[in-house]
């Protein structure tokens, strides 16, 4: 388990590493953190999927390992990256060149996967047409950006939802679904009733923004994931 830096245009990104007990070449799964930044909920994340034997990398999507504490700090640190998605596939493209690069990855096998920001960063690298064999998002925003151009998606996609998710109401999910469709993706939506936003995260209890934990949808997505890793990886 290892800070892990690299860089893109001159801009210094600080990643974290964490890898199986082997010897041998694993898949590896990039993680892509909330709005805060790469944080110690992300580093957890690389952890755990270390412990199902593949590689886990935190992404740092900001740069300098710049990470907010309140919302206000978060928003400035997003919107950027919101306005301006080419960004995002950009910085996420450079990261997975880096994961790509490590002796410890199986580079023929590499997954991606996000929460909440992280999530929609996820589906920006699927639509780029990157050649990942799958993307998971967890409570992830589900909208495309009109101005962006989706690119043939080779990834399978899986999106882990929180029905209730007042930051992505039905109506986007059905946009989503038609997105995916029209794309020929192999896609799947879990959809979890009764859930808000940002489910999987215990410090979520912000009542006023929708994001609230919720254990059962919490344990239910992670045994998703792990079927999931386990089909595309073989």
């Amino acid at each position: 388990m290892t800070k892990h830096q690299y860089e893109q245009n001159g801009l210094h990104f600080e990643g974290f590493l964490a890898t199986p007990d082997t010897k041998e070449p694993r898949p590896a799964v990039l993680i892509v953190h909330d709005w805060s930044g790469r944080n110690a909920f992300a580093d957890e994340k690389a952890k755990k999927i270390a412990e199902l034997g593949y590689v886990g990398f935190a992404v740092d999507l900001y740069g300098n390992g710049q990470v907010a504490t309140t919302n206000e700090d978060k928003s400035a640190l997003m919107h950027p990256l919101m306005t301006e998605r080419a960004l995002i596939r950009s910085r996420l493209q450079t990261a997975l060149n880096e994961v790509r690069k490590l002796p410890s990855v199986d580079s023929k096998k590499i997954a991606i996967m996000g929460f909440c920001f992280g999530g929609l960063c996820a589906l920006e690298l699927a639509r780029s047409g990157a050649e990942i064999l799958g993307t998971v998002t967890f409570h992830g925003l589900l909208h495309a950006d009109p101005q962006m151009k989706t690119a043939p998606i080779h990834a399978k996609i899986l999106a882990l939802h929180g029905y209730d998710d007042p930051m992505v109401p039905p109506e986007k999910v059905i946009a989503f679904a038609k997105e995916m469709t029209t794309a020929g993706a192999d896609w799947q939506l879990h959809a979890y009733g009764n859930t808000l936003h940002a489910f999987t995260n215990p410090a979520a209890h912000d009542t006023k923004l929708g994001l609230i934990f919720d254990e059962a949808a919490n344990r239910r997505s992670w045994i998703a994931l792990e079927n999931f890793l386990a089909e595309i990886f073989g």
